[in-house]
């Protein structure tokens, strides 16, 4: 399923959040957004996602969601957003549980998710047990268990540290490359945008607006950990936000 953003635009009260977005994301394709704090990401996000309606403008899904996809536009946070109580397994089984499934297909659904993350082996396991970084794949798996037809992650990694952050990118490029997931990845982080996504919309200052859209070069699987074919292409995208990220730093300091 393809989804396309078309001059979208959205307030909060006097303040323009985005303007005029146009934005499509192919199906099985990765597309990151970045851009200086405050230029909308999150906002346009929930827009694409359907948790916030527009103040002007359309978002349009093209196509069939997947076979078996219970839910098309499915989250992946960066607050893991797990319930203490329940293990590695109930927490994935949460997201299947409103769906009228029989307790069979829960089991299935969730036995798949956990096996497509890494997680087999932690099934039982609460999530006071678990580092951050697995914690994060319980997230993933819990979306994944809806087969979504794109899913929207807003920020994933950016609560963990450096080397469980490659290790997670790793993990999703390594999923991507299996399945083919549809994805919009929000990030301020470049070098997630470069290991991870096909294309790299680079967002203004507020209000947000599209200021150029920078393929990728290389194929998904021959990127690596700082990768200096990528090196030209990390110089373009820092050269397009550095003004404004620093605009935008000053101005959030006088707020």
């Amino acid at each position: 399923m393809q989804l396309e953003a078309r001059k979208v635009t959205h307030k909060y009260g006097p303040l323009t959040a985005v303007e005029d977005v146009d934005l499509t994301v192919g199906e099985g394709r990765v597309v990151a957004l970045i851009g200086p704090s405050g230029c909308g990401k999150s906002t346009l996000l929930a827009i694409l996602g359907g948790l916030l309606a527009p103040s002007g403008g359309e978002v349009i899904q093209v196509g069939q969601p997947p076979a078996g996809c219970l839910n098309p536009l499915t989250y992946v946070f960066q607050d893991f957003a797990l319930l203490p109580w329940r293990s590695v397994a109930g927490n994935v089984a949460l997201a299947l549980e409103d769906h009228g499934l029989s307790a069979g297909e829960i089991e299935e659904r969730t036995r798949d998710a956990l096996a497509r993350t890494k997680l087999s082996d932690f099934a039982q396991a609460f999530p006071r047990q678990l580092s951050g970084g697995m914690r994060q794949r319980v997230g993933i798996a819990r979306a994944l268990a809806v087969r979504p037809a794109v899913l929207l992650m807003d920020e994933p990694l950016s609560a963990l540290d450096a080397q469980t952050r490659l290790l997670l990118m790793e993990d999703f490029a390594e999923l991507w490359l299996k399945e083919r997931t549809t994805a919009v990845y929000v990030t301020h982080n470049l070098d997630e945008a470069l290991r991870l996504a096909h294309e790299v919309v680079v967002l203004s200052r507020r209000p947000g607006r599209v200021k150029a859209v920078v393929e990728v070069p290389l194929p998904m699987a021959e990127r690596g950990a700082a990768n200096p074919a990528l090196a030209a292409t990390h110089d373009t995208l820092w050269e397009l936000i550095r003004d404004e990220a620093i605009a935008a730093d000053r101005e959030l300091a006088h707020e």
